[in-house]
């Protein structure tokens, strides 16, 4: 009886880790960008606007 060894309660928690993940990368690609992404996207933005304005030239 050569049989590996496993410990049921850590074997548990990694299924239901596992379960967690795949649920989370559904709900992301289900949602699309995180947090950080859209507030970057709008810094971008605002940033690039106060650029044009500083170029235009007043006649």
């Amino acid at each position: 009886m050569s049989g590996k060894l496993v410990n049921l309660r850590q074997k548990r928690k990694e299924v239901e880790r596992d379960s967690k993940r795949k649920a989370a990368d559904q709900s992301a690609a289900l949602h699309g960008r995180t947090k950080a992404e859209k507030t970057l996207q709008q810094a971008q933005t605002v940033k690039a606007a106060r650029v044009l304005d500083g170029h235009k030239r007043n006649v």
